[in-house]
Parts: structure tokens; sequence; C-alpha cells
């Protein structure tokens, strides 16, 4: 994977346990563009990478603005941003990815955000400013104190944001709002488990291709997403284009930790389908898709190394 260094300029606090880090580039060369919904890696002293969506405007090409909650429980990579990054550090990052693209010729845009989950929303937020695109924000979260871009939010017009104090009893309504699909309307959704399983029933019966979303973190057991209706449980095998070596993958691992063991090194982070890390090609082969990012399109060439499985006793990969 391509990664280049970055200057981090600048920390802002922008609610309590929420920093934002704006990067500038760490050399001659400009930072790459991206379009609203885009992460990067950021690659941590600690052997961890981790991503974080960008939340500044895309036509700012000269910087990257991330913004972390700091959480105590966690594999630490929100506490080693916060405690150890300081202005004037150089980082190593990736080139900016989208699993979370704004959709083009669509009359108005519906944006729901829970807590750290608002970050790719607010650049999608300018994005739809700079075009003059119909667009809402209703923003969930526990209380003015946790609402990152406060200040920045409530000059907006169409944003609504919902204190629920940390009361279940008082969480926002989603079945009344998205009951009825919106005729010309895109919903993108991004925020904790709970909120995304929320949003995910309440919009059940929206048109297909209109609901976008994206998982900020790792799931836990009891909110991983359905297996696929003809998930296989079986063992299968790949073969690397490069060398025509073949590798067994068995039940208990994954594609990642097979051709780990084989001395490949293969690169991922979250290890659970929801950041595109180990996104690879397939060449022949029909896979078995985990993932909570690939569309269609790119499924029918692409897979997620760290939980995609093979209805096919063989997948080749483009290795």
């Amino acid at each position: 994977m391509i990664t280049l260094h970055a200057r981090l300029k600048s920390i802002t606090n922008v609610a309590n346990g929420i920093n934002a880090f704006e990067l500038i580039g760490g050399g001659e060369d400009p930072l790459p563009p991206f379009t609203a919904g885009s992460h990067i890696d950021i690659h941590l002293d600690n052997g961890l990478i981790k991503q974080y969506s960008l939340c500044n405007d895309p036509d700012e090409i000269n910087r990257y603005v991330f913004a972390v909650q700091r959480e105590e429980t966690g594999n630490g990579g929100s506490k080693a941003i916060h405690d150890t990054l300081r202005a004037g550090d150089y980082l190593t990052i990736s080139i900016p990815r989208n699993n979370f693209p704004l959709a083009q010729n669509v009359e108005n845009h519906l944006f729901l955000a829970g807590g750290i989950g608002v970050t790719p929303i607010m650049a999608m937020i300018k994005a739809c400013q700079s075009k003059s695109l119909k667009f809402e924000l209703i923003y969930c979260v526990r209380s003015p104190e946790k609402t990152a871009f406060l200040n920045e939010l409530a000059k907006i017009d169409n944003v609504t944001i919902h204190n629920d104090q940390g009361d279940p009893a008082h969480s926002y309504d989603f079945s009344e709002l998205l009951g009825n699909p919106m005729t010309g309307t895109h919903l993108y959704y991004c925020g904790p488990p709970g909120f995304m399983r929320a949003v995910k029933s309440a919009a059940a019966n929206w048109p297909k291709g209109t609901c976008h979303f994206e998982y900020f973190t790792t799931l836990d057991k009891d909110h991983q997403p359905a297996a696929p209706e003809n998930a296989t449980n079986a063992s299968f095998q790949v073969k690397l284009n490069s060398t025509g070596d073949i590798i067994d993958v068995p039940v208990n691992k994954s594609i990642a930790d097979a051709l780990r063991e084989h001395g490949i090194e293969v690169q991922t982070s979250c290890e659970s389908g929801l950041c595109g890390t180990c996104q690879i090609r397939y060449l022949e082969g029909t896979p078995e898709h985990h993932d909570l990012i690939l569309d269609e399109e790119t499924r029918k060439t692409d897979i997620l190394i760290c939980c995609a499985r093979s209805h096919s006793p063989l997948l080749v990969l483009d290795l």
C-alpha cells in the first residue's frame, strides 16, 4: 500500500475527549486530493495502523484534518494518538481511500451521525455546501460537552443535535423518521454499533442503493453482520498468481493469516472487513464476501482477505 509522510501542524480540542489533528505535507510534494467520506491510515509507533475519516473540506488541497475520541478501552490507538502526538511530529499515513462516498445526481442527502461518527459527515456537509446541494444532518450525542464541532455546526441550517444524556429512553426515534422512504433522498449514517443497528432497522424499507453507511469501530460479537445466506463453513485453497504457490486456508483461519504463515507479508488493520486495508484482486474462483464496505461492482473483482471465504475450492489471488 502506498504511504507518504505528513507533518502534524496543529492539535485542537473540539469537544470533551475529542481532538482534531491537522496534517500538512511532509515534504515538497503536496498531499493527494480526497473526496468527502474518505479516510486515511495512521501508522503509529506502537505498530498499530488505525483508520480515521477526514473531516475538513475536500476543496482544501493543502491539508487533512481528522478527529479522534480518546477511548480508555480498546487496543490503544486513540490513547496513543492523544497521549503521544505533538505538533511538529512527522507521521506515516496512507493516501486517502473512500468506502463511503456521496452519491451523485441526488436530490437530497440525509445524514445521521452518532458520536464521533460525525467526522466523515463533516466533510460531506462541506462538499454539499460548496456545490449548493440540499442536505440535512441529525447528530445524536450524549451531551453538549461531547458534541464535536458544536460551534461550527450551530452556524449551519438544517442541523439538529439530539442529546440523550446517555439514557436509552431518550434515544432518537429513527423509526418515525425513516419508516417511509423519502423520494429523491439518499441516507448516510455512521456511529457506534447500537446506533448503526437502530438506523439499519428503521431504514429496512428504503430502496436498494439509497442507504450508505460506515462503521468506525471493530464490531463486537453482538453486532457482527449476518453471514451471507449461502455462507459456507469449509476450508479452501488460494493460489498466488505470480508464483503458482497453492496455500490451504482452514476453517479457523483467514486468508491473511494463511498467507502470513507461509511467509507472505500482507497488511491488515481492522481484521473485521471495515477499513479496506487488505483489499486485493482475485482472478479466478467464487469468493464469499463477509465485509461491510465493498459494493456489488467491486465484489466482482476484489476481496478483503481479513474476512472473505470461498465458495469454490480454489481462489486465484493477484499476488
